[in-house]
Formats: C-alpha cells, structure tokens, sequence
C-alpha cells in the first residue's frame, strides 16, 4: 500500500502545524502594529472646508497668492466626504487661476524651499490630477449626445440657445485644464518626477 492511500479523510484534516511560527519570527506582522502603517487621518466637514476657502478668498483679496495657495496645500482634505473634497478642490483651482504664469515658478521653488515644501508639492499635484480627472469627466459628458430631444430657440445670431451655453461650458474646460497642465509642467520642473511617483504611490487621497 502506497503512502497516499494510507491517509484517511480524517489525518488530512488534522492540524499539521501545532506551533505558531509566525510569532516567533521578528518580520511578521504579529509582532507589530499593522495598523501603524496608516495613521488616522483627521477628518474634514464640509462646512470645515468651505471655511477655510473664505480664508484663502481674504488672502487672494489682500494680494497675498502665495499664503492662499500654502493654506490650501497645508490643509488637504484626505479623510472627508464628496462634498467636502469637490468643496477643497474648487478653492485650490481658484487660487491656481489666480496666480499668473509668471509667478507660478518663483512661487513654488520657495514653496519647495521652505520647511514642509516637498510634501506641500506633492499635495499640489494631487490636486492637479484630481482637477485633470474631474475636467475630462465633464467635458466628455458635455460632449455626448442627449438621450431625450430638446427643445432649442432660435436666437437673433442664428445659434441656438443649447448651443452657445455648450460652447461657453467647453471653452470654460478648456481653460482650466489649460492652467492645471501649465502648473503640472512647473511643478515637476521644480519638484522632479519623483514627485509623480510619490503621489501615485501614496495610499492618502484627496
């Protein structure tokens, strides 16, 4: 009789290991705090962060483009809902409409410079690519066609009503993708590629 057939149904389910090997090896994750590995992030209210925008609308307004955008970076919304995040992510687009070209590079090389400027930048292209993702999302659905027929007037130029507001919303989304791929440019010019590899490999989302 071969081993094989010797092993009955009830010795191949038996425990094959009594000792827990795992503890006593220092690399397992039983002898650590897994958990560790992602702090608590703080979480952020939607009225929390549209708060912090009229802030960072009083520095826009005082002349101070530099204080409103660190403010914005300082405070990132990881751990909130959608409307909180989309709240965030306007006021950061705002304040990148804001700056001229110009100042978009002298801006960030102090920013980088600065105590925290690595981690502020790569905050930054978070929000780049979250504005990228959000634009393309939009001025894709503005592009599809409509399902339901709908009624358009005639107005005196010969275009019709649904037409001019689709075009306004289209030039309006190119505008912004615009600076937020002039902004990406300056920022890997300034924090290099490594930045893209962090925020990808981040697990923190904004």
């Amino acid at each position: 009789m071969s081993i094989i057939q010797q092993h009955t149904a009830d010795t191949l389910s038996d425990a094959w290991r009594t000792i827990n090997i795992d503890a006593l090896d220092p690399d397992s994750p039983a002898n650590f705090d897994v958990s560790s590995l992602h702090p608590p992030l703080a979480e952020i209210t939607e009225p929390e962060a549209r708060h912090l925008a009229t802030q960072v609308r009083q520095l826009l307004r005082g002349g101070d483009a530099e204080g409103a955008l660190r403010g914005c970076l300082d405070s990132p919304v990881y751990n909130g809902n959608d409307l909180a995040k989309e709240a965030h992510l306007a006021t950061v687009i705002e304040v990148l409409q804001s700056i001229k070209a110009s100042e978009m590079t002298p801006m960030l090389q102090r920013i980088y410079a600065s105590p925290g400027g690595v981690e502020a930048l790569d905050v930054l292209m978070k929000y780049l690519y979250k504005g990228m993702a959000s634009n393309s999302g939009a001025s894709s659905s503005s592009a599809s066609p409509a399902r339901t027929p709908t009624r358009m007037t005639p107005q005196p130029t010969g275009f019709s009503q649904i037409g001019s507001r689709s075009l306004a919303s289209s030039d309006s989304t190119g505008a912004a993708m615009s600076v937020l791929l002039s902004w990406h440019e300056k920022v890997v010019d300034v924090a290099g590629l490594g930045c893209i590899g962090r925020v990808m490999t981040d697990f923190r989302r904004v």
